[in-house]
């Protein structure tokens, strides 16, 4: 009974520990491919609760068989010493599709935790009969047929390609707006490399993390896409006008299949196709600040709260205080100017001391920036800190909005002084005051000084000095030139930063933390490449990689060895890859660089 005890108490601590891995969602997962006559399932997903009176109306073009079938499943994890669980409710419902022709899965809705939820109007195709029975390579391709993904085909601009994405087409300055670079595809990627970033000239950017995988479909114009995030970020227009953010290249493999008979069967064979695709261009119309700008305006824009604090309620001379300034809201809190204030003279101040924490929801940055300023009062009175305004520019509103602080009286006391001077120092200070007695020396120098410029020591350190300074200015002339040579200096100094940031390869790969392995292995050989070479980033490809190093006599193994790095290290980051080649990775990384450096 006692161990019954002991059991039941540990699963009741377990449990408390437990929290939810995410919020309650209720999401719907349209079907696949669907030809004419077919049956297929629908299911709607809820997570995270538990669900009654779900409404589920009818698919126009189709006939309910049956439905729903109800399964239920759930999950425990525990990740850095957290234990974390899901569970899910599955309702399928089976549909016969009557006729080809595009339809959409109406809205349903279900009663979770008190509140109606409800799914998204999902958009599917039934596809005509006929086209079963049409070779697959006559078939538009689809991401969800290997059939029509035979190798040899074309693939077209709308079968693969990138696309930047803005939350809003025209904004203010200083208004933040977000950016998404996207990868849509019907095919599987087997290796990606972008040879050109996206530029943002005119923007201030604050990154966003994400980690690039192909595991969501997407119905894009019609037609469903595999698609990966490979780059979110928040953007601040710096001015006004038409703003464009340049649009990227990259170097893609796809995955298509050639039909090898086997005789009895068929097999598909994976077959890489290379090719070149560039993203579009996005184009963002940013309207001028209205003028004129009201007196206290720093270019804080969106919408914000301001409050102070004085810390403590007596002062007293030479004692610190401490006021303290937040500022709280969303926009571009970390471009955000200290405010300036209006100290009494009598007050000696300190530099002030801000911190700005910042959170990203959606496409807005909300956040604080907290300033104290430190002040000591340098003599006994009634003072007072006078009141501050904050102005911002309220895109919602287009206005400008001001924010007061009070002012602050100030009553201080007298407090500790200064130390008093000992005697010693007092009778130091009076010798130092009195008038000293004139030596006079002797009468006639002449008869006992010599002349410095008539001994030898002189000109010892004369001749001394001036070779001294002569190698100081061949020294700085040798280091101009070094220092011109801009080239040179990063050539020289591209292993030992290869080094320092194959190191952190290093300590992911110790951790077994495969993603930020990969990711840190190409930002260490991109780097190393274009201090080596002497190539922007920006503009680095395979292509002009292996032409510079050719030019420069390397011999073709070291390159070859360099550029299989590479794409080994580009096609881990977007395709599922297993951890145990991560070690042969940074052994041939290294080597790679080592074999270029020792020519």
């Amino acid at each position: 009974m006692k161990r019954f005890s002991i059991l039941f108490i540990i699963s009741l601590l377990i449990t408390a520990t437990i929290s939810a891995a995410g919020g309650v969602s209720f999401t719907v997962k349209a079907p696949g491919r669907v030809y004419e006559g077919d049956k297929f399932p629908v299911t709607f997903r809820l997570t995270n609760a538990d669900g009654s009176d779900l409404k589920v109306s009818a698919i126009d073009g189709c006939t309910l068989l049956f439905g729903p079938s109800t399964s239920q499943s759930q999950s425990y994890s525990v990740v850095n010493g957290r234990a974390e669980s899901s569970s899910a409710i599955e309702y399928t419902y089976y549909y016969r599709a009557d006729k080809a022709g595009n339809f959409t899965i109406p809205a349903a809705s279900i009663l979770a935790d008190g509140k109606r939820m409800a799914t998204k109007a999902t958009p599917f195709t039934v596809h005509e009969r006929a086209e079963r029975d049409t070779p697959g390579s006559q078939r538009p391709v689809a991401v969800d047929d290997v059939d029509t993904q035979t190798a040899g085909r074309k693939v077209n601009a709308d079968d693969v390609f990138v696309r930047i994405i803005l939350s809003r087409s025209s904004a203010y300055e200083q208004e933040a707006i977000g950016c998404t670079i996207k990868l849509y595809t019907k095919y599987s990627i087997s290796s990606f490399m972008p040879t050109r970033q996206p530029s943002f000239d005119g923007f201030l950017i604050q990154e966003l993390d994400v980690q690039p995988a192909l595991n969501e479909i997407e119905n894009y114009r019609g037609q469903d896409y595999m698609t990966a995030i490979l780059k979110r970020c928040i953007i601040f227009p710096q001015k006004s006008g038409k703003l464009t953010i340049n649009s990227g290249n990259y170097d893609i493999s796809v995955v298509q299949y050639d039909n090898v008979n086997m005789g009895m069967f068929q097999v598909r064979q994976p077959r890489e196709t290379k090719i070149k695709v560039s993203s579009n261009s996005g184009t963002i119309d940013i309207l001028p600040l209205p003028s004129p700008k009201p007196d206290g305006f720093n270019g804080a824009v969106g919408k914000f709260s301001i409050d102070s604090r004085l810390v403590g309620n007596s002062f007293r001379t030479n004692d610190p205080a401490t006021l303290i300034y937040t500022i709280s809201g969303t926009g571009n809190v970390k471009y955000l100017k200290e405010p300036q204030i209006d100290f009494p003279t009598e007050f000696e101040q300190y530099t002030p001391k801000s911190d700005i924490q910042t959170t990203v929801s959606g496409n807005e940055v909300s956040g604080t920036m907290t300033v104290e300023y430190t002040f000591v009062p340098q003599s006994v009175g009634d003072f007072t800190i006078g009141s501050d305004k904050f102005v911002y520019f309220d895109p919602s509103r287009r206005e400008y909005v001001t924010l007061t602080t009070p002012s602050y009286p100030i009553k201080v006391a007298k407090g500790l002084s200064a130390p008093a001077p000992t005697e010693d120092q007092k009778a130091i200070e009076n010798k130092n005051s009195d008038i000293r007695h004139i030596y006079l020396g002797e009468k006639n120098p002449s008869q006992t000084h010599t002349l410095v410029v008539t001994t030898t020591l002189y000109w010892v350190l004369y001749i001394g000095l001036l070779i001294i300074a002569i190698a100081v200015v061949i020294a700085n002339r040798a280091r101009a030139r070094r220092n011109a040579d801009v080239s040179g200096m990063r050539t020289a100094k591209a292993s030992k930063v290869a080094s320092k940031r194959l190191k952190t390869a290093g300590k992911y790969l110790s951790a077994g933390d495969t993603d930020k392995f990969y990711e840190e292995m190409l930002r260490a050989l991109w780097g190393y490449l274009s201090d080596k070479l002497a190539i922007p980033v920006s503009q680095l490809t395979r292509q002009n990689i292996v032409d510079r190093l050719t030019e420069k006599g390397y011999s073709s193994e070291a390159t070859a060895s360099i550029v299989s790095v590479l794409d080994e290290c580009e096609m881990a980051r977007y395709t599922p890859e297993s951890s145990s080649r991560m070690d042969a990775v940074y052994s041939e990384g290294a080597k790679a660089i080592n074999n270029l450096e020792k020519r």
